[in-house]
């Protein structure tokens, strides 16, 4: 297995724990019955997928701090 193909699958684990790690959270925040549970839940959510769009940005080679000033 070459180096680029090692990378590529540790990206690839690196998304789908991500993946999973969001839908977990959901999962508790919906059955959750305490509000500041969900409160709770619902910020590691937000906080997950921020996660998730930096990493996709890294990958396309788009720089995370600058992203949001590139669409001119």
């Amino acid at each position: 297995m070459t180096a680029k193909s090692q990378r590529l699958k540790g990206r690839d684990g690196a998304l789908s724990s991500l993946n999973v790690a969001i839908q977990a959270v959901n999962l508790a925040k919906k059955d959750s019955r305490i509000t500041q549970a969900k409160t709770a839940f619902d910020s590691v959510s937000v906080l997950l997928a921020t996660i998730r769009v930096g990493f996709l940005l890294v990958l396309i080679g788009q720089p995370v701090a600058n992203a949001a000033y590139r669409t001119r």
